[in-house]
């Protein structure tokens, strides 16, 4: 029961819950996009190219040269000598694979090469550079 004299108070919405928890949503958002980027190489500064294209393939076999020289096929560490055979094991009975060759810009121009020269012996191995637009 209301007395007479007492004054009416308005009805307010407190926002701040609401603000609490929509800001916890758009951190968990930002954060879970972060991890569905695949990175399928190891990190290393790839070399400008203004004409680069993106290549479409369903699961690119990437092999990595990094500013060492040390060679990796889908980040996993392989010695020149068995390249070759390992980029055959990861191919599988895929007809025609690409295979990405991702060099640190640093390497020297002869690694790269002979990294190709073994990945062009794998019959069936499609080979496309990364690049990254200037």
């Amino acid at each position: 029961m209301r007395l007479p004299d007492e004054p009416d108070i308005p009805a307010q919405i407190n926002i701040v819950p609401m603000i609490d928890v929509i800001f916890a949503i758009l951190t968990f958002f930002i954060m879970s996009t972060l991890f569905l980027t695949r990175s399928e190489g190891l990190p290393v500064n790839l070399p400008k190219a203004g004409s680069a294209q993106q290549q479409k393939s369903s699961a690119p076999i990437t092999v990595t040269v990094d500013a060492e020289g040390k060679i990796s096929v889908n980040r996993k560490a392989v010695d020149i000598e068995v390249l070759g055979e390992q980029v055959r094991t990861f191919m599988g009975n895929n007809p025609e694979a690409l295979v990405v060759i991702n060099a640190d810009e640093r390497v020297t121009h002869g690694k790269v090469v002979a990294v190709m020269d073994r990945l062009r012996q794998v019959k069936g191995a499609k080979l496309a550079i990364a690049t990254q637009k200037p």
